[in-house]
C-alpha cells in the first residue's frame, strides 16, 4: 500500500480510535506523518513478502501523553534508529509500530522515509497499551532473550534532552527506558527489540496497521452525514456498540512515573484508565477489561479523543468492543502482564 495524504488521514483517526484511550494524539501523528511524506513516498508492506530471516525493530514512544514538557521531534525517531543500529553493528531489515494510536500508527513513516527501511504491516499489537514489555510480543517469555533498545527525546531549551542507549533483560531495559522519558519531561522516541520476521509473524498483530486505515475509512464515510453517524459507523464496524453517550461528571487524572492514571465517571458509567483504559462498568457490573476496546469519542465533533484530552463536563460518547473484534500481539494476552494492571487502577483484570 502506497502511503499517501488521504491513507496518513484514516491512519492517525483509526488509530486513535483503536488506541483505546491512548497511543498518542491525532495532531503528533499528523505533523509526523506529513514530514515523512514530504521527505519520501513510504509504502506498507505485508509481512508474507519479507524474508523471514530479516531483522525488524519496532518503533515506540513512551511516556505519559497529558506531561505538559514531553517533546519527541521527527529527528529524534530517526536518530534512535540510528543509535540502535550502532549498538547492534548491524542494519535493520524492516521496522514496526508498537501499537495502534493517533501518533503510535505513524511509528516508522519518518524512520522509513528517511532511513529507507521498509515498514513492515505486523504491529506488535493492534491497539494500544501501557507498559513497553506489553508491546515486545511475548519477547518477555523467551528464555534468554537480550534486549537492545535506544531512547532520545526531551527539550534542549528547558536541559532535559536525553539520549540512551541500553541492554539487558527486557523487563530491566524497559523500566530504564521509561526513567529516561521521565527525566525527558515525559517522553521519548525508541527503537528496540529487533527480532527475526518469522517470530514478528508468529508473535505480532499482522495486519495492524491496515485495520487502523480500514477503521478511519469507516469514520470518515460516516462523517459524510454527521459526527454521530461517524460514531456509529465505527461501531458497527469493530462490531462492538455505543455503550453510552453524555457529558464527563467527573475527571481524574494524575502522570506518575510518566504514566497518566486515574478514572472518568459518565452518569452510572466508570472508566479507569493506565494511559489506555483498562475497565468500563456500569455501577456494579463489570463491562469491559482490557485488552477489550474502549475508545471515546467527543459528541460535537465526532472525532476519538484519549484518555488525556478528555475535560470534565465535555460530551462524549463511549464506544467499546470484545478483544476478538482487533488484532492483538502475544503482550496483550500474557497473564502475568496483565496482572501488573491491577495494583495501577485498584480493580480486578484476571
Amino acid at each position: 500500500m502506497k502511503l499517501t495524504e488521504e491513507i496518513l488521514n484514516y491512519a492517525v483517526v483509526g488509530g486513535a480510535i483503536l488506541g483505546g484511550g491512548g497511543g498518542g494524539s491525532r495532531e503528533s501523528g499528523m505533523r509526523v506523518g506529513k514530514a515523512a511524506l514530504m521527505y519520501a513516498s513510504p509504502e506498507l508492506i505485508s509481512i508474507d513478502e519479507v524474508d523471514p530471516e530479516m531483522l525488524i525493530v519496532t518503533a515506540s514512544a513512551v511516556g505519559a501523553p497529558a506531561a505538559k514538557t514531553g517533546m519527541a521531534t521527527p529527528r529524534d525517531y530517526v536518530h534512535a534508529v540510528q543509535m540502535l543500529e550502532q549498538q547492534m553493528g548491524c542494519k535493520m531489515g524492516g521496522i514496526i509500530t508498537n501499537e495502534n494510536g493517533g501518533t503510535a500508527t505513524i511509528n516508522g513513516w519518518i524512520q522509513s522515509a528517511v532511513l529507507g527501511i521498509p515498514l513492515i504491516d505486523a504491529p506488535c499489537n493492534g491497539r494500544a497499551h501501557p507498559t513497553g514489555t506489553m508491546g515486545s510480543m511475548g519477547l518477555n517469555n523467551v528464555a534468554g532473550f537480550v534486549s537492545y533498545q535506544a531512547a532520545v527525546g526531551g527539550n534542549p531549551d528547558l536541559g532535559n534532552y536525553m539520549e540512551l542507549t541500553v541492554s539487558g533483560s527486557l523487563g530491566h531495559c524497559a523500566s530504564m527506558i521509561r526513567k529516561t522519558a521521565d527525566a525527558a519531561g515525559g517522553l521519548v522516541a525508541v527503537a528496540r527489540n529487533p527480532v527475526k520476521a518469522s517470530y514478528v509473524k508468529a508473535h505480532g498483530a499482522v495486519g495492524g496497521v491496515s485495520h487502523a486505515i480500514d477503521t478511519g475509512r469507516a469514520h470518515a464515510e460516516g462523517m459524510k452525514k454527521s459526527p454521530q453517524a461517524a460514531i456509529e459507523a465505527v461501531a458497527a464496524f469493530l462490531k462492538g456498540k455505543i455503550v453510552v453517550s453524555g457529558k464527563v461528571d467527573e475527571l481524574k487524572l494524575e502522570t506518575v512515573n510518566a504514566f497518566d492514571v486515574g478514572r472518568v465517571l459518565i452518569g452510572r458509567c466508570e472508566m479507569t484508565f493506565w494511559n489506555e483504559y483498562m475497565t468500563l462498568e456500569n455501577g456494579a457490573e463489570r463491562l469491559m477489561t482490557f485488552p477489550d476496546l474502549i475508545a471515546t469519542f467527543d459528541l460535537k465533533t465526532g472525532l476519538p479523543v484519549t484518555s488525556a484530552e478528555i475535560a470534565k463536563g465535555q460530551e462524549i460518547a463511549i464506544v467499546a468492543t470484545s478483544r476478538s473484534n482487533i488484532r492483538l500481539g502475544a503482550g496483550c494476552i500474557d497473564p502475568a502482564l496483565l496482572k501488573e494492571i491491577e495494583p495501577i487502577i485498584n480493580k480486578t483484570v484476571l
